[in-house]
């Protein structure tokens, strides 16, 4: 099956919000999957400098040309990724969220997975939903949906740099 916005909907994906308006309470505390989209008629223009926090000393801005080579024409979703309880149950997706829209805003991360994300001019457009797993589903679900769209694209979403795997055994 595709992964796009319909098939997210079909899936349980709930949210479905513009990442600039985003009411950050409505999303449940629980941990999930989220994936960031583009909207109907979104145009990739790439900024010269990312919007993005610096994180370990390291700038996320990359050349044009290099976030041209990971922009995949035709795919509704840029970015899927996960969050956990965290190691006290406090994290989940609210904070995962939030975390990656405070990133956006400059501020440090605690790690810069979906980085790319930054450096789209109008990233405040782009639509964030999510769907809540149980802990233990998380990881098999990420590799699921990142193997789904590397079987229909050939590569990764735009803002994914590593394709999620789940270990046998």
């Amino acid at each position: 099956m595709p992964i796009n916005r319909q098939s997210l909907k079909q899936d349980g994906f709930t949210g479905f919000r513009p990442l600039g308006d985003l009411d950050i309470n409505r999303i449940p505390q629980k941990p999930g999957i989220f994936a960031v989209l583009q909207p109907e008629g979104f145009r990739p223009q790439f900024l010269a400098r990312s919007t993005a926090g610096i994180f370990k000393k390291k700038d996320p801005t990359l050349k044009a040309d290099a976030l041209a080579a990971e922009w995949v024409d035709g795919a509704d979703v840029l970015y899927v990724g996960k969050a956990g309880p965290g190691s006290k149950g406090n994290r989940g997706l609210r904070r995962q969220i939030q975390e990656f829209v405070d990133f956006g805003k400059g501020k440090p991360p605690g790690h810069w997975d979906g980085r790319l994300i930054w450096q789209l001019a109008a990233a405040g457009s782009l639509i964030v939903a999510w769907k809540e797993l149980p802990v233990e589903r998380l990881s098999a679900a990420e590799a699921g949906y990142h193997a789904a769209f590397v079987e229909d694209h050939g590569r990764l979403p735009f803002a994914n740099l590593v394709q999620s795997r789940v270990n046998a055994g």
